[in-house]
């Protein structure tokens, strides 16, 4: 079986270090009810967090701050949520998704049921946000070597 995170970048790609990528979810209804959704993406092939090396490990989850950083900077989101679940795609992803108050799930997770029809509208347009991401994981991933 061929591992869809492998194999494609995942969505549209906002920033590229040697050991991971960004991704900005573009496809599908997880892009229109929750347009600040973003993943990173560990570019070699492990299933779980616990296969890295320590190094690798802070690298990840600086990356996952400084993401997590951004939209709270730029989207004044109501929450920020952090996920890294696999079940579906074995291959380590952690999910960072701008939420907000009377969004199409809230305060429920994106996988629940929809409680509304609604789309938030952003504070910033999203290109600005990806090349805040950009910059901002460039001067982190200088900084951890």
């Amino acid at each position: 079986m061929t591992c869809p995170l492998c194999a494609t970048d995942g969505g549209l790609v906002v920033a590229r270090a040697p050991q991971f990528r960004v991704v900005r979810v573009v496809d599908g209804d997880e892009a229109r009810r929750f347009p600040a959704f973003y993943r990173l993406i560990w570019a070699t092939h492990v299933a779980e967090f616990s296969d890295l090396s320590v190094t690798d490990r802070h690298a990840c989850m600086e990356a996952v701050t400084e993401i997590e950083r951004v939209l709270r900077s730029l989207l004044s989101p109501t929450k920020v949520n952090l996920a890294s679940l696999g079940n579906v795609v074995p291959h380590l992803h952690w999910h960072v998704i701008a939420r907000f108050e009377g969004d199409s799930h809230f305060p429920a997770p994106v996988w629940a049921a929809a409680q509304r029809d609604t789309v938030p509208a952003l504070a910033r347009p999203l290109a600005e946000v990806d090349a805040a991401i950009a910059q901002s994981l460039a001067s982190a991933t200088r900084t951890l070597g």
